[in-house]
């Protein structure tokens, strides 16, 4: 059985994580759009024969889709969008590492895993 202290845990530990769910799906889908509308620009600008007789910065300037979309994506992990893409999962390994302490463990959800105690000798 367990306590009403590990139940109480375990619904808040979910209710957290299920709060986070919604936000870090709105950060997956910009950074999809933001990633697609820069590969699309860099493959107009890699084969527009311009940018071979350029400069670089000519090229740039030339292309002002692929160096928006190009900036802002790089402004976006500066960001750390890298992180909030997959804030769920942090929280629970983070869980799962101070859970192991207690011979306990938890899924991606927040569910409580109760593992069996080692048999002392």
């Amino acid at each position: 059985t367990s306590s009403p202290d590990l139940k109480a845990f375990e619904r808040r530990l979910t209710e957290y994580i299920a709060c986070l769910q919604p936000a870090t799906g709105r950060w997956r889908m910009i950074l999809i759009v933001v990633s697609v509308c820069t590969a699309t620009g860099a493959w107009n600008w890699l084969i527009d024969p311009e940018t071979q007789k350029v400069s670089f910065f000519t090229s740039l300037w030339n292309h002002p889709f692929f160096t928006i979309s190009c900036i802002t994506l790089i402004g976006l992990f500066f960001a750390g969008i890298h992180k909030r893409v997959v804030a769920p999962s942090i929280i629970a390994a983070r869980c799962r590492t101070v859970l192991a302490e207690y011979n306990m463990s938890c899924d991606d959800t927040g569910k409580l895993i109760l593992k069996p105690r080692p048999h002392v000798q």
